[in-house]
């Protein structure tokens, strides 16, 4: 298994100690932030002076669903910069669209389309003035086929695959960013989910690297 560097949370896993998790060999933390155009992590908040002040890297993921594209970055940019100061204030951060399949309770679609994917990534480059990482798996895979996109491969990617190395991407990269290899993972000082999994992500290259790479 490979080693794990990143790990991504939410507000439903447990967290004892991020500065365990560090001398663990942590790197980073990527926690979700918001969900389509109304839901808001109500852990995102509190764990992020936690886990800065324990030496990790801090990133935040939103959950595109099929809402209004507008409506999703002024929800997410909310829960990320809640005071609505300069956009400077993200640098350091990674900041992630997660782009995966969803279904409401009632069983209906609500998917994020690749379109919208696209719309809300341009958008926000252009906010943040830098490029958004983009978290994916099958998703990805099946909305592009095997055409080579380079909007998408000037992106860089967080791979979501529970699979033996090497990972499999897309067409439009060659390998991913950052893999996410498994969901029921553990990690020194993060409890994970009610089963004590937690989702583990490695990187190929050193950690001076990823540490540079991180916001960029």
């Amino acid at each position: 298994m490979p080693p794990t560097h990143v790990v991504d949370l939410f507000h439903e896993d447990g967290v004892t100690s991020f500065a365990a998790a560090a001398q663990a060999g942590i790197v980073g933390i990527i926690h979700k932030a918001s969900t389509g155009a109304t839901g808001q992590d109500d852990g995102y908040a509190g764990r992020k002076p936690t886990a800065l002040q324990a030496g990790l890297l801090w990133g935040a993921y939103h959950w595109g669903t099929a809402a209004d594209v507008d409506d999703q970055i002024s929800n997410f940019l909310g829960v990320i910069n809640p005071s609505s100061g300069p956009i400077s204030a993200l640098n350091g951060m990674l900041i992630a669209l997660d782009f995966e399949t969803t279904t409401l309770k009632d069983g209906s679609d609500d998917t994020m389309s690749l379109d919208q994917a696209r719309d809300f990534i341009t958008k926000l480059d252009a906010i943040l003035h830098r490029r958004v990482v983009i978290y994916s798996g099958d998703l990805l895979k099946s909305t592009l086929g095997n055409v080579v996109d380079p909007f998408w491969s000037a992106h860089r990617l967080w791979l979501a695959e529970y699979s033996d190395p090497p990972p499999t991407c897309q067409a439009s990269w060659q390998t991913p960013w950052l893999w996410q290899f498994t969901g029921s993972g553990k990690c020194a000082g993060i409890q994970g989910d009610a089963k004590g999994h937690v989702d583990c992500n490695t990187y190929a290259g050193t950690m001076a690297q990823l540490r540079a790479e991180w916001a960029s």
